[in-house]
């Protein structure tokens, strides 16, 4: 089971696709000792993989407390950063605080594009740097990329790009509109490119000795069934079942891009919050609507249940961005 915690919402970019519409430091973020014990319920409800993130979690003074917290619970401590921040001592400080991988992002082989879409002139330079920086203290890195119609040519040269860095993996993201990431929702993929991006991933992990993890399209767990591609994954869509995740204030819910209210850790634990959350019950009863209740892989799919939130209003709608979805449809 993995959690993510965006520690903050201080971060040093503005990108246009943010969906925690980061930039400044609440006045009411999780404390030094709220994110403690908040560690402690995490650690107790079950949770293997614990995701620092944020805004920029590095913009934390005390985020090598909280990963080392993280550690000393039995808990996988991971970091998702822009990776601008991470210089030689940064990368030591956190492999020694017991940072497990870290997950950089980079959308571009092509500098001026990346730096465009983070809003931030010298972001691909720092984020290779901060690559470089964690390659040399021997703390494991992924490349992060969120793929968009623009970078949708280039994603196969991000992975071998990822390859040539000493990247451990390389986990593409399929934009889901939530936060600034609204306005740019005429940008993220539709059916015949999101269906040709995973079987181009699917044929391009037989070629890589890294692990390509399409995230936010859940139906790369039909497709690799349909390809004969094996997978260590289970199912397509966790959000609600096997992750969540929890806002600076401490707000839980079932996913980064599903921004309903699961809960307050700051009125109920949050074991407690995961065991009864009526939110994570109709996500785990898997009732699909749709084509979704229809599809024979809705069991190790799922679709992506932010997705159909943001274009239905109703989370446990078919996913909007499916193909074979729509095959069905035909047959009705």
């Amino acid at each position: 089971m993995i959690i993510s915690w965006n520690t903050t919402n201080d971060c040093n970019m503005y990108c246009r696709h943010c969906y925690r519409d980061a930039g400044s430091r609440l006045s009411d973020e999780l404390s030094t000792e709220e994110g403690q014990r908040l560690i402690g319920q995490i650690a107790r409800a079950g949770f293997k993989i614990m995701i620092f993130s944020g805004g920029e979690p590095l913009m934390r003074n005390d985020i090598y407390t909280l990963v080392a917290g993280a550690k000393e619970q039995g808990l996988r401590p991971v970091l998702g950063t822009n990776g601008t921040l991470i210089t030689g001592a940064v990368a030591r400080r956190l492999k020694e605080s017991g940072a497990a991988v870290v997950g950089i992002s980079l959308d571009s082989v092509d500098r001026s594009s990346h730096d465009d879409f983070r809003a931030a002139p010298g972001a691909w330079r720092g984020a290779v740097d901060g690559m470089r920086a964690c390659r040399e203290a021997g703390l494991p890195f992924q490349i992060h990329t969120t793929v968009m119609d623009w970078n949708l040519p280039e994603v196969e040269r991000l992975t071998d790009f990822a390859v040539q860095c000493g990247a451990v993996g390389h986990h593409i993201f399929f934009l889901v509109p939530t936060g600034r990431a609204v306005n740019i929702e005429a940008e993220s993929l539709r059916e015949a490119h999101y269906e040709m991006l995973l079987r181009r991933l699917m044929r391009k992990q037989a070629e890589v000795g890294i692990e390509l993890k399409p995230t936010c399209a859940p139906q790369f767990m039909r497709i690799a069934a349909q390809m004969g591609v094996k997978t260590r994954f289970s199912k397509g869509c966790l959000a609600g079942i096997s992750y969540c995740i929890i806002s600076p204030r401490g707000i839980v819910q079932p996913c980064a891009y599903l921004n309903l209210p699961a809960g307050d850790v700051r009125k109920d634990p949050f074991d407690e919050i995961w065991r009864d959350a009526t939110i994570f019950h109709d996500l785990r009863a898997e009732e699909y609507q749709g084509g979704c209740g229809q599809c024979d892989y809705n069991k190790v799919c799922g679709g992506c249940r932010a997705r159909a939130y943001y274009y239905s209003g109703n989370y446990l709608a078919e996913e909007p961005w499916c193909s074979y979805r729509q095959d069905l449809s035909t047959q009705v």
